[in-house]
């Protein structure tokens, strides 16, 4: 579906589960009421969830429309929906956007208190299956219907789809990573992990005045890709702590962010954060890795660990204002993964799968 070709039903393709094909169905557009709204959707990026999902490393609620990094036109407001973005700017029919992961009650015990990502009520594009009449609810389908209390935001002319896309999700997330670790300037961070969005965390960080940025991951051939990103050092995992000691004068990183997934890179962010420095924890997102910590380790050296899932919608805004604010001078172009229409959503998850480090996406 889209504005000029708008019908009465429109493309869907359902995940029944790891190891089944992709299910493409027509279900009926459904008409926003309350406070939906509902987006004719222009691009979807396969994110690294989708892709757990896709090869059974996590679990999610099915028949399900996966896709979450989304970028869409607005077709029609329900009665009570809201005609501002986040930024308090109005907004019309046909307005590009882009959207928050989640939509958030904006009233329980974890919305008061500044984590609407934990709502009691949350709903997750993407990740909820689907129910009659709520079939549009993920980004590998040619509409989606939003929720009330999901945070809107009018995208600027000068990000394409595909670059503005994973800001919802990748680049979201590093804006809440940055957000949560305090003032940067004039910090040595050390970015474990170098696909998305440790990349974008090299060059925010940089971009907020970081003086050292050191790029951890286990292909050295990120190397290159890590420095046009804004990494002043790069290194494999097992050089990590004697680079790290080298380049702090001993002390260590004022601040670790761990991108990575991968339990050992967990257990080096502590290692090499410095005494009273800060590790953030965001890139593991499937269950069963274990890491040892010493207490009285953790007591002396004074250090703060933040655990991070998801971002809060004012991170939203951070992340576009990254990406339009970068003028060319961070190569974004680096990580388009390729397009693909949905009708091949099976070839795009299976290409995505042999480039990481790379956001492929789906056109409808």
């Amino acid at each position: 579906m889209n504005t000029e070709r708008a019908s009465a039903r429109a493309l869907a393709a359902i995940f029944s589960g790891h190891g089944e094909r992709f299910r493409f169905e027509e279900f009926p557009v459904p008409l926003p009421v309350g406070g939906e709204i509902l987006v004719d959707i222009a691009c979807s990026t396969i994110c690294g969830s989708d892709l757990h999902t896709w090869h059974g490393r996590r679990q999610e609620p099915t028949p399900c429309v996966l896709g979450h990094e989304i970028v869409g036109r607005i077709v029609a407001f329900g009665p009570q929906a809201p005609r501002i973005d986040l930024r308090g700017e109005p907004l019309a029919e046909g307005d590009r956007i882009t959207w928050t992961l989640a939509a958030s009650c904006g009233d329980c015990y974890f919305c008061r208190r500044g984590l609407p990502q934990k709502c009691e009520h949350l709903f997750k594009y993407g990740h909820n299956a689907i129910s009659p009449g709520r079939e549009f609810s993920g980004g590998f389908a040619e509409c989606c219907l939003l929720n009330g209390g999901t945070g809107l935001v009018r995208l600027p002319d000068c990000l394409s789809d595909a670059l503005a896309a994973p800001a919802n999700c990748a680049v979201a997330t590093v804006a809440a990573a940055c957000r949560l670790a305090g003032p940067i300037e004039g910090a040595s961070v050390v970015v474990i992990g170098c696909g998305v969005l440790g990349l974008n965390a090299c060059a925010m960080a940089r971009q907020q005045g970081a003086a050292e940025v050191i790029a951890c991951d286990l292909d050295p051939a990120r190397e290159s890709i890590a420095g046009q990103f804004g990494a002043t050092a790069f290194c494999l995992p097992d050089q990590l702590e004697p680079v790290t000691r080298e380049l702090t004068r001993g002390r260590g990183a004022d601040l670790s962010l761990e991108f990575s997934g991968a339990t050992p890179a967990v257990a080096a962010a502590l290692a090499v954060t410095r005494t009273g420095g800060t590790a953030i924890i965001a890139g593991t997102t499937t269950p069963g890795g274990m890491i040892g910590l010493d207490p009285n380790d953790l007591v002396r050296r004074m250090l703060t660990i933040k655990g991070l899932h998801n971002y809060a919608p004012a991170d939203l805004v951070t992340a576009i204002d990254f990406l339009a604010g970068s003028g060319g001078r961070v190569p974004f172009e680096r990580l388009a993964g390729g397009n693909f229409p949905l009708e091949q959503l099976e070839s795009a998850f299976a290409h995505s799968s042999t480039w990481p480090g790379t956001r492929t996406a789906v056109i409808p």
